[in-house]
Protein backbone atom coordinates (compact mmCIF):
# COMPACT_ATOMS: atom_id res chain seq x y z
CA UNK A 1 0.00 0.00 0.00
CA UNK A 2 1.03 3.59 -0.57
CA UNK A 3 1.28 6.12 2.24
CA UNK A 4 -1.52 8.67 2.71
CA UNK A 5 -1.24 12.26 3.90
CA UNK A 6 -3.71 15.09 4.41
CA UNK A 7 -4.23 16.90 1.11
CA UNK A 8 -3.67 20.48 2.21
CA UNK A 9 -6.62 22.17 3.90
CA UNK A 10 -9.16 19.78 2.37
CA UNK A 11 -8.83 17.37 5.27
CA UNK A 12 -8.79 14.41 2.85
CA UNK A 13 -6.24 11.66 3.48
CA UNK A 14 -4.98 11.26 -0.08
CA UNK A 15 -2.53 8.66 -1.30
CA UNK A 16 0.78 10.42 -1.91
CA UNK A 17 0.69 9.21 -5.48
CA UNK A 18 -2.39 10.67 -7.18
CA UNK A 19 -3.70 8.87 -10.24
CA UNK A 20 -3.00 10.98 -13.31
CA UNK A 21 -6.00 9.95 -15.41
CA UNK A 22 -4.51 11.45 -18.56
CA UNK A 23 -3.29 7.87 -18.94
CA UNK A 24 -6.91 6.89 -19.77
CA UNK A 25 -7.29 9.37 -22.61
CA UNK A 26 -6.95 6.83 -25.42
CA UNK A 27 -7.67 3.43 -23.86
CA UNK A 28 -10.70 1.14 -23.86
CA UNK A 29 -13.10 0.89 -20.94
CA UNK A 30 -11.81 -2.62 -20.25
CA UNK A 31 -8.26 -1.28 -19.97
CA UNK A 32 -9.50 1.52 -17.71
CA UNK A 33 -11.30 -0.96 -15.47
CA UNK A 34 -8.16 -3.07 -15.12
CA UNK A 35 -6.24 0.09 -14.26
CA UNK A 36 -8.71 0.93 -11.49
CA UNK A 37 -8.33 -2.60 -10.12
CA UNK A 38 -4.57 -1.96 -9.96
CA UNK A 39 -5.08 1.41 -8.26
CA UNK A 40 -7.29 -0.16 -5.63
CA UNK A 41 -4.67 -2.81 -4.87
CA UNK A 42 -2.27 0.00 -3.91
CA UNK A 43 -4.84 2.07 -2.03
CA UNK A 44 -4.89 4.98 -4.51
CA UNK A 45 -7.87 7.14 -3.56
CA UNK A 46 -7.31 10.38 -5.47
CA UNK A 47 -8.01 10.83 -9.21
CA UNK A 48 -6.76 13.77 -11.26
CA UNK A 49 -8.39 14.12 -14.67
CA UNK A 50 -9.21 16.99 -17.07
CA UNK A 51 -11.78 17.88 -19.69
CA UNK A 52 -8.99 18.03 -22.26
CA UNK A 53 -7.66 14.49 -21.62
CA UNK A 54 -9.33 12.78 -24.56
CA UNK A 55 -11.81 10.18 -23.35
CA UNK A 56 -10.40 10.07 -19.81
CA UNK A 57 -13.47 11.53 -18.09
CA UNK A 58 -15.64 9.03 -19.96
CA UNK A 59 -13.44 6.18 -18.71
CA UNK A 60 -13.56 7.41 -15.11
CA UNK A 61 -17.34 7.92 -15.17
CA UNK A 62 -18.50 4.28 -15.02
CA UNK A 63 -16.25 3.66 -12.03
CA UNK A 64 -17.68 6.67 -10.19
CA UNK A 65 -21.20 5.27 -10.40
CA UNK A 66 -20.30 2.56 -7.92
CA UNK A 67 -17.22 3.90 -6.15
CA UNK A 68 -17.70 7.68 -5.88
CA UNK A 69 -17.27 7.90 -2.10
CA UNK A 70 -13.97 6.01 -2.25
CA UNK A 71 -12.19 8.72 -4.25
CA UNK A 72 -11.19 12.34 -4.07
CA UNK A 73 -12.07 13.37 -7.63
CA UNK A 74 -10.41 16.31 -9.40
CA UNK A 75 -10.89 17.65 -12.90
CA UNK A 76 -9.71 20.71 -14.83
CA UNK A 77 -10.76 23.22 -17.46
CA UNK A 78 -8.75 25.28 -19.93
CA UNK A 79 -11.67 27.63 -20.54
CA UNK A 80 -10.89 31.20 -19.46
CA UNK A 81 -14.30 32.87 -19.49
CA UNK A 82 -17.15 32.44 -17.01
CA UNK A 83 -19.52 30.88 -19.53
CA UNK A 84 -16.91 28.66 -21.13
CA UNK A 85 -15.73 27.31 -17.78
CA UNK A 86 -19.26 26.87 -16.42
CA UNK A 87 -20.44 24.99 -19.49
CA UNK A 88 -17.37 22.73 -19.44
CA UNK A 89 -17.93 21.88 -15.78
CA UNK A 90 -21.47 20.72 -16.57
CA UNK A 91 -20.05 18.54 -19.35
CA UNK A 92 -17.38 17.14 -17.04
CA UNK A 93 -19.93 16.28 -14.36
CA UNK A 94 -22.03 14.50 -16.95
CA UNK A 95 -19.06 12.56 -18.33
CA UNK A 96 -17.83 11.70 -14.83
CA UNK A 97 -21.35 10.61 -13.80
CA UNK A 98 -21.27 12.59 -10.58
CA UNK A 99 -23.05 15.57 -9.08
CA UNK A 100 -19.86 17.25 -7.87
CA UNK A 101 -16.08 17.14 -7.99
CA UNK A 102 -13.86 17.47 -4.95
CA UNK A 103 -11.39 19.72 -6.77
CA UNK A 104 -11.87 21.86 -9.89
CA UNK A 105 -8.72 23.36 -11.36
CA UNK A 106 -7.82 26.08 -13.87
CA UNK A 107 -5.61 24.06 -16.19
CA UNK A 108 -2.31 25.32 -17.63
CA UNK A 109 -2.90 28.87 -16.44
CA UNK A 110 0.50 30.27 -17.38
CA UNK A 111 0.04 32.68 -20.28
CA UNK A 112 -0.27 36.25 -18.84
CA UNK A 113 -3.03 37.29 -21.22
CA UNK A 114 -5.09 34.17 -20.48
CA UNK A 115 -4.48 34.80 -16.77
CA UNK A 116 -5.93 38.31 -17.06
CA UNK A 117 -9.01 36.93 -18.79
CA UNK A 118 -9.56 34.13 -16.30
CA UNK A 119 -9.06 36.34 -13.26
CA UNK A 120 -10.87 39.40 -14.59
CA UNK A 121 -14.54 40.42 -14.96
CA UNK A 122 -16.54 37.68 -16.66
CA UNK A 123 -13.60 35.32 -16.26
CA UNK A 124 -13.39 31.67 -15.24
CA UNK A 125 -12.73 32.59 -11.60
CA UNK A 126 -16.32 33.78 -11.28
CA UNK A 127 -17.53 30.35 -12.44
CA UNK A 128 -15.18 28.68 -9.97
CA UNK A 129 -16.51 30.66 -7.04
CA UNK A 130 -20.10 30.02 -8.10
CA UNK A 131 -19.43 26.30 -8.50
CA UNK A 132 -18.08 26.14 -4.96
CA UNK A 133 -21.01 28.11 -3.56
CA UNK A 134 -23.43 25.73 -5.26
CA UNK A 135 -21.70 22.52 -4.16
CA UNK A 136 -20.51 21.53 -7.63
CA UNK A 137 -16.84 21.81 -6.63
CA UNK A 138 -15.71 21.50 -3.02
CA UNK A 139 -12.23 22.95 -3.54
CA UNK A 140 -10.47 25.02 -6.21
CA UNK A 141 -6.97 24.84 -7.69
CA UNK A 142 -4.64 25.95 -10.45
CA UNK A 143 -2.21 23.96 -12.62
CA UNK A 144 0.54 24.67 -15.13
CA UNK A 145 3.60 23.60 -17.09
CA UNK A 146 6.84 25.33 -18.07
CA UNK A 147 9.64 27.11 -16.25
CA UNK A 148 7.49 30.15 -15.50
CA UNK A 149 4.69 28.22 -13.80
CA UNK A 150 5.79 28.68 -10.18
CA UNK A 151 5.87 32.45 -10.59
CA UNK A 152 2.42 32.42 -12.18
CA UNK A 153 1.05 30.22 -9.40
CA UNK A 154 2.32 32.74 -6.87
CA UNK A 155 0.49 35.43 -8.79
CA UNK A 156 -2.67 33.31 -8.77
CA UNK A 157 -2.42 32.80 -5.01
CA UNK A 158 -2.08 36.55 -4.55
CA UNK A 159 -5.28 37.04 -6.54
CA UNK A 160 -7.33 34.23 -4.97
CA UNK A 161 -6.98 31.77 -2.10
CA UNK A 162 -6.76 28.54 -4.11
CA UNK A 163 -6.68 25.22 -2.25
CA UNK A 164 -4.08 23.49 -4.44
CA UNK A 165 -1.43 23.99 -7.09
CA UNK A 166 0.11 21.57 -9.60
CA UNK A 167 3.44 21.96 -11.42
CA UNK A 168 6.52 20.05 -12.68
CA UNK A 169 9.01 18.70 -10.17
CA UNK A 170 11.90 16.39 -10.99
CA UNK A 171 15.62 16.15 -10.36
CA UNK A 172 16.49 17.61 -13.78
CA UNK A 173 14.00 20.47 -13.47
CA UNK A 174 15.48 21.37 -10.11
CA UNK A 175 18.96 21.69 -11.62
CA UNK A 176 17.70 24.97 -13.10
CA UNK A 177 18.61 27.55 -10.40
CA UNK A 178 15.90 30.01 -11.44
CA UNK A 179 13.19 27.35 -11.44
CA UNK A 180 14.40 26.03 -8.08
CA UNK A 181 14.21 29.50 -6.54
CA UNK A 182 10.70 30.07 -7.91
CA UNK A 183 9.53 26.60 -6.83
CA UNK A 184 10.90 27.05 -3.31
CA UNK A 185 9.24 30.48 -3.01
CA UNK A 186 5.91 28.96 -4.05
CA UNK A 187 6.37 26.06 -1.65
CA UNK A 188 6.96 28.45 1.23
CA UNK A 189 3.67 30.24 0.53
CA UNK A 190 1.81 26.95 0.13
CA UNK A 191 3.15 25.69 3.45
CA UNK A 192 2.14 28.92 5.16
CA UNK A 193 -1.41 28.75 3.76
CA UNK A 194 -1.77 24.95 3.86
CA UNK A 195 -2.20 24.77 0.07
CA UNK A 196 -1.72 21.26 -1.36
CA UNK A 197 1.20 20.91 -3.82
CA UNK A 198 0.87 18.35 -6.61
CA UNK A 199 3.83 17.48 -8.81
CA UNK A 200 3.99 16.16 -12.37
CA UNK A 201 6.54 14.82 -14.86
CA UNK A 202 8.52 12.78 -12.33
CA UNK A 203 9.54 10.12 -14.87
CA UNK A 204 10.81 12.37 -17.65
CA UNK A 205 13.92 11.03 -19.33
CA UNK A 206 13.98 13.66 -22.06
CA UNK A 207 11.74 15.21 -24.75
CA UNK A 208 10.87 12.89 -27.63
CA UNK A 209 12.48 15.19 -30.17
CA UNK A 210 12.36 13.52 -33.59
CA UNK A 211 11.99 10.03 -32.12
CA UNK A 212 8.91 7.91 -32.72
CA UNK A 213 6.61 8.03 -29.69
CA UNK A 214 6.45 4.56 -28.16
CA UNK A 215 4.49 5.57 -25.05
CA UNK A 216 1.35 7.58 -24.35
CA UNK A 217 3.42 10.18 -22.48
CA UNK A 218 4.33 13.39 -24.32
CA UNK A 219 7.94 12.88 -23.27
CA UNK A 220 10.26 9.89 -23.33
CA UNK A 221 9.85 8.30 -19.89
CA UNK A 222 12.17 6.28 -17.73
CA UNK A 223 11.38 2.58 -18.17
CA UNK A 224 13.77 0.52 -16.02
CA UNK A 225 12.38 -0.27 -12.57
CA UNK A 226 15.59 0.78 -10.79
CA UNK A 227 15.56 4.13 -12.60
CA UNK A 228 11.90 4.66 -11.79
CA UNK A 229 12.59 3.83 -8.14
CA UNK A 230 15.20 6.60 -7.97
CA UNK A 231 13.00 9.20 -9.68
CA UNK A 232 9.90 8.40 -7.61
CA UNK A 233 11.74 8.17 -4.29
CA UNK A 234 13.47 11.49 -5.02
CA UNK A 235 10.07 13.21 -5.29
CA UNK A 236 8.48 11.43 -2.33
CA UNK A 237 11.42 12.34 -0.13
CA UNK A 238 9.88 15.85 -0.04
CA UNK A 239 7.29 14.86 2.53
CA UNK A 240 4.64 17.49 1.80
CA UNK A 241 4.48 16.93 -1.97
CA UNK A 242 2.07 14.68 -3.86
CA UNK A 243 3.21 12.84 -6.99
CA UNK A 244 0.86 12.68 -9.97
CA UNK A 245 1.36 9.34 -11.72
CA UNK A 246 2.68 8.76 -15.24
CA UNK A 247 0.48 9.19 -18.31
CA UNK A 248 0.86 5.63 -19.63
CA UNK A 249 -1.04 2.70 -18.10
CA UNK A 250 1.75 0.29 -19.03
CA UNK A 251 4.40 2.15 -17.01
CA UNK A 252 1.99 2.92 -14.18
CA UNK A 253 2.54 -0.45 -12.39
CA UNK A 254 6.26 0.27 -12.07
CA UNK A 255 5.63 3.72 -10.59
CA UNK A 256 3.12 2.35 -8.09
CA UNK A 257 5.51 -0.45 -7.14
CA UNK A 258 8.26 2.10 -6.55
CA UNK A 259 5.99 4.33 -4.46
CA UNK A 260 4.81 1.41 -2.33
CA UNK A 261 8.43 0.64 -1.38
CA UNK A 262 9.47 4.20 -0.53
CA UNK A 263 11.48 4.56 2.67
CA UNK A 264 14.02 7.28 1.95
CA UNK A 265 15.23 9.36 -0.96
CA UNK A 266 18.30 8.62 -3.08
CA UNK A 267 21.57 10.45 -2.60
CA UNK A 268 22.78 13.30 -4.79
CA UNK A 269 25.43 10.95 -6.18
CA UNK A 270 22.79 8.39 -7.19
CA UNK A 271 20.71 11.02 -8.98
CA UNK A 272 23.75 12.48 -10.71
CA UNK A 273 24.71 8.99 -11.87
CA UNK A 274 21.17 8.39 -13.18
CA UNK A 275 21.28 11.71 -15.03
CA UNK A 276 24.55 10.72 -16.69
CA UNK A 277 23.73 7.08 -17.48
CA UNK A 278 20.26 7.78 -18.93
CA UNK A 279 21.16 11.19 -20.39
CA UNK A 280 18.33 12.89 -18.59
CA UNK A 281 17.15 16.24 -19.91
CA UNK A 282 14.57 18.64 -18.46
CA UNK A 283 11.26 18.72 -20.33
CA UNK A 284 11.02 22.49 -19.96
CA UNK A 285 13.89 24.95 -20.50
Amino acid sequence: MIEKRIFGRTGHMSSRTLFGAAALGAVSQAEADRTFDLLQSYGINHIDVAASYGDAELRVGPWMENHRQEYFLATKTEQRTYQGAWDELQRSLDRLRTGYVDLWQMHILVDPQEWETAMGPGGALEAFVEARENGLARFLGVTGHGVEVATMHLRSLQRFDFDSVLLPYSYTMMQNPAYTADFDALLDVCRERNVAVQTIKSLVRRPWGDQKHTRATWYEPLEDQKDIDLAVHWVLNQSDLFLNTVGDIHILPKLLDAASRFKEGPSEAEMAALTHSRQLEPLFV
